[in-house]
């Protein structure tokens, strides 16, 4: 659990990504979604900014409640991406400090939601998450969440 009164003892990694988010949603919050999504999920934190010693300082969003109907607005287009896999207690303001951010925890996909893509083209869409950043999918690593997806679609109930 994150101490949120201690941001500056936290650092970006395979679990946690930190955005600034002060003139609103950045673009690559959904990269962020989507790879963590398709790993081992994390927790995104919007009106955090990483400082050039790499530590985390909190930062004033102007409204975090907007950004917060904006963000459920994006997330249920299919347009911007694939699945949302959230529930509203994923998405919640915390205080940090004087600062109030947005903490928005995203849970692994299970196997039959993966791929987790933006856009409509899960070839191009996909992201993973290595270290504290999101790379784009290779073909072979997208097909292999689609054939997963397949073949737990195809698995007979186990109560049959």
């Amino acid at each position: 659990m994150i101490n949120f009164s201690h941001l500056e003892r936290y650092r970006e990694g395979n679990r946690l990504e930190a955005k600034l988010a002060v003139g609103g949603l950045p673009e690559s919050l959904w990269e962020t979604y989507s790879a963590f999504a398709n790993t081992e999920g994390g927790v995104i934190l919007l009106g955090v900014e990483e400082l050039p010693d790499r530590s985390l300082r909190p930062a004033r969003l102007p409204d975090p409640e907007k950004l917060i109907g904006e963000f459920w607005n994006m997330l249920n287009d299919k347009r911007i991406v694939s699945a949302n896999i959230l529930s509203h207690g994923d998405v919640c303001i915390k205080e940090a400090g004087k600062c109030r951010i947005v903490v928005i925890t995203v849970p692994r996909a299970e196997e039959g939601e993966k791929p987790v893509y933006l856009g409509s083209d899960p070839y191009s869409g996909t992201y993973r998450r290595a270290g504290d950043g999101d790379y784009r999918c290779s073909k072979e690593e997208v097909e292999a969440m689609l054939s997963a997806r397949q073949k737990g679609a195809a698995d007979p109930p186990l109560n049959s």
